[in-house]
């Protein structure tokens, strides 16, 4: 199992924190996204972790470093950082080929059961769902049939579903699904330049391999996008996750 962490964007929803970090530097109880990350994949069994970097590029290297235990390190550099985060993952797309690989957003904050419950599940590709969301607009949405994800997207609606949740932005993705995905990715980033976010060429993705949902509804988790989602994470996320572990 492998994991492409995707660290490499400005994050303007958090200027001025962000104008000279990355906001998976931040730190919350002591900690940044990043290094709770690295350490619960490491703890997880993956055996290596691809950083895709571009703003403050320097400063996320020597915090990840080469090797977190067993688990080794590497980077790719995305000079286009300023677009949308479909380039930066297909910066990495060879990993996709290599392996089972996770595809994770990097301003997460999660319990590691999220790891756990993804890698195990018996679909060779799958998505992490939370039913317990509340729809403002700013969510990506996955819309499910079964135990199939059919559709994703802020906006997208399907024509019918059995279940509905907010995306966490974790995607394990199979080494077979991977060329097809792949494809998709270079036929989105042809029509918009790269000004789009990779969910676009998964949305595709859905309506041609099967994907799984995870449900992951009531642990504790949020995204940072903004200032106040760093008071939250630090005040109300963050100690429910810790006495997950106790």
């Amino acid at each position: 199992m492998r994991a492409v962490i995707l660290a490499a964007g400005v994050a303007r929803r958090l200027a001025p924190l962000t104008d000279y970090t990355h906001k998976c530097l931040l730190p919350i109880g002591g900690r940044s996204l990043l290094d709770r990350m690295v350490a619960a994949l490491a703890a997880g069994g993956v055996e290596e972790a691809v950083i895709v970097v571009g703003h403050c590029q320097d400063q996320v290297r020597a915090a990840a470093g080469e090797r977190w235990g067993d688990m080794r390190i590497r980077y790719v550099y995305n000079p286009e950082y300023q677009k949308g985060s479909i380039l930066s993952l297909w910066r990495a797309r060879e990993v996709l080929l290599r392996d089972s690989t996770l595809v994770m957003d990097a301003d997460v904050l999660f319990p590691p059961v999220f790891l756990s419950r993804l890698m195990a599940s018996s679909h060779a590709s799958a998505l992490l769902l939370d039913q317990s969301f509340t729809d403002t607009g700013e969510e990506v949405k996955l819309y499910g049939v079964g135990d199939r994800v059919i559709a994703l997207g802020k906006k997208f609606v399907p024509q019918r579903w059995d279940v509905i949740g907010e995306g966490i932005g974790f995607f394990k993705c199979s080494p077979a699904h991977a060329p097809e995905y792949i494809r998709l990715l270079a036929e989105s980033i042809e029509e918009t330049g790269g000004v789009n976010e990779y969910e676009d060429a998964l949305h595709r993705l859905l309506g041609v391999v099967e994907v799984g949902w995870v449900d992951v509804t009531g642990l504790p988790w949020t995204e940072v996008d903004f200032a106040e989602d760093l008071a939250r994470a630090e005040n109300q996320v963050l100690p429910r996750i810790e006495r997950l572990g106790r």
